[in-house]
């Protein structure tokens, strides 16, 4: 990976920050910015102006949040945030979007986001998706990562879907070299995960089978993050890759 690279974040919460890949890429000397849109004011009509230049990021990282990428009305930067991404992404630049992020990109280019038959709370698997082309990301046979969603996107035109799993099937897509987004959490922390848990107000409404139980989550090992947090830099090294 390139050093000294200008990377950009977009946060929607305020108990979700980073994630695992800051280190490694301020290994890489990268300069990290963010835009919180959870600070913006909300009765004040905002510009593209509020957003970084798109010449002056070289990746941007779209996080997670609690809200539907369907909610402009309670959360008018939506509309903003989707504006901005239509440009970045028609100028071929970087991006990775992580859950509400991948949910972004895929309604920011047209693709629909409802919500989930099945909510997905907790550790559960993900498998590599068939026929995915050889120069494609190539994610793991079987992979136990973190789900938090009860909704979920379709493939954008022109998308390859890469990971699903029996009650979610787009989990994870790719876009041209690019451009890759998930459902699932790969940059959970233990430290991540705690906010997530103390902050998240709704966390009664997920109910069902694929919802794991509090104690259980609060509980996680160290060493269960590893995997997805590895494979998060590796999509980072393959969107900046020629």
């Amino acid at each position: 990976m390139k050093t000294h690279l200008r990377v950009h974040y977009f946060q929607h919460i305020a108990g979700e920050g980073f994630g695992s890949c800051y280190e490694y890429l301020k290994a890489h000397q990268a300069k990290i910015t963010a835009t919180e849109f959870f600070a913006l004011p909300v009765d004040l009509p905002l510009e593209l102006e509020a957003l970084p230049h798109i010449d002056e990021v070289d990746l941007l990282i779209i996080m997670g949040g609690s809200m539907s990428v369907n909610d402009e009305a309670n959360y008018p930067w939506l509309k903003l945030e989707k504006r901005w991404l239509r440009r970045y992404l028609a100028a071929g630049k970087p991006a990775i979007g992580l859950c509400l992020g991948g949910q972004l990109i895929a309604n920011a280019l047209g693709a629909a986001v409802s919500r989930n038959p099945v909510q997905e709370l907790g550790w559960m698997d993900v498998g590599r998706a068939s026929h995915i082309p050889d120069d494609y990301f190539q994610v793991p046979e079987r992979l136990n990562i973190l789900q938090w969603h009860s909704e979920t996107f379709e493939i954008p035109k022109g998308g390859v879907r890469l990971a699903e799993n029996e009650v979610c099937r787009n989990q994870m897509y790719q876009i041209g070299r690019n451009v890759l987004g998930f459902q699932f959490h790969p940059e959970i922390t233990p430290q991540a995960l705690a906010l997530l848990i103390e902050n998240e107000e709704d966390m009664a409404v997920f109910k069902g089978e694929h919802v794991q139980a509090m104690a259980e989550l609060k509980s996680t090992r160290k060493s269960r993050f590893e995997a997805g947090n590895r494979l998060l830099n590796q999509a980072i090294d393959y969107v900046l890759s020629p």
